[in-house]
């Protein structure tokens, strides 16, 4: 294993910050912007843009805080049983790429951009954005830091799928000014499918959370019962989405956001199949994100469409 070095290239900075997960959230921001779209508010290129990449830094400062507290209480240096990259963290402390030190000011770097540049945008959108952005932030932080790490107490799913509906909704206020009920409503089936991503990843961690005393769901369920989760939330998604447009809380075209149930059936045929052999669910996990993806984007192709006619 390699030192650390003093000053970390830009290249390690970012696989620091785990970006292959950002694509739920750019698709998050996208839904909210199309749905603010259909409604008649934007798009408004700049602040869009600018919503994204705020949110992209927070997901980003929430993932390097979750690899330094993973790496204090041990539950990464444990974790031997990890699907790379997609379960255990990015292991750069571990493999002793850098130090739990860089780590953890890289987060406070993250942070400082993201509370500065977050308060430009409030004050060209709306203050709504202040009071979302700091649930974010505030949920974010808890999920991970003491003295509530929620995720050691059964309730990191929770806050996952709470984080992720903000920035549905968030993207949507942003643009629009104001809040609004169907892009709360919208982001339900997408940040329960999210969350569907966190509870799947946490079988292969299961073993060293355990050992460290986190309480995923993966963990008080056992593999078997965290696959039976897994189908009910993916159909409560399905099913909030179906109901939604039946109570003409969401348009039709936000139907289009179905294409992804047969997805997730498969994925949970797959993850049934492997959950006593966790390192033969890597295409379980793989098809879960393709299918949080699949309905995000398949829910703004919708509202896109309301919007161009």
């Amino acid at each position: 294993m390699s030192t650390p070095a003093p000053t970390l290239p830009l290249r390690t900075l970012l696989r620091m910050t785990r970006p292959g997960f950002l694509g739920i959230t750019v698709v998050a921001v996208l839904l909210g912007v199309a749905i603010a779209a259909a409604c008649g508010h934007g798009p408004h290129v700049y602040t869009a843009l600018a919503t994204l990449l705020l949110a992209c830094l927070a997901h980003a400062a929430g993932n390097v805080l979750n690899d330094y507290h993973d790496a204090l209480n041990g539950a990464d240096a444990a974790n031997t049983g990890g699907i790379y990259p997609y379960t255990g963290g990015s292991r750069l402390i571990q493999d002793r790429v850098v130090t739990p030190q860089q780590t953890r000011e890289l987060f406070y770097l993250l942070a400082f951009l993201l509370c500065a540049f977050g308060l430009l945008l409030a004050v060209k959108s709306t203050g709504w954005v202040i009071m979302l952005g700091l649930a974010g932030v505030l949920l974010t932080w808890a999920y991970s830091a003491p003295p509530l790490a929620l995720m050691k107490h059964g309730m990191g799913e929770f806050v996952v799928a709470l984080v992720w509906g903000l920035v549905v909704v968030g993207a949507d206020a942003v643009q629009r000014g104001s809040l609004f009920i169907i892009p709360v409503v919208t982001a339900v089936s997408y940040a329960l499918l999210v969350t569907n991503i966190l509870l799947i990843n946490g079988v292969p961690d299961a073993p060293s959370d355990a050992l460290v005393g986190k309480r995923t769901l993966a963990v008080l369920l056992g593999p078997r019962g965290a696959a039976l989760a897994y189908l009910l939330i993916s159909t409560l998604a399905h099913g909030w989405l179906a109901g939604g447009v039946w109570l003409l809380y969401q348009p039709e075209p936000a139907l289009w956001g179905l294409l992804s149930w047969p997805l997730s059936l498969l994925a949970f045929v797959l993850f049934w199949r492997a959950a006593r052999t966790p390192q033969a669910l890597r295409p379980a996990i793989v098809l879960t994100i393709a299918t949080a993806l699949l309905h995000g984007l398949a829910m703004a192709a919708g509202f896109w469409s309301i919007a161009r006619f």
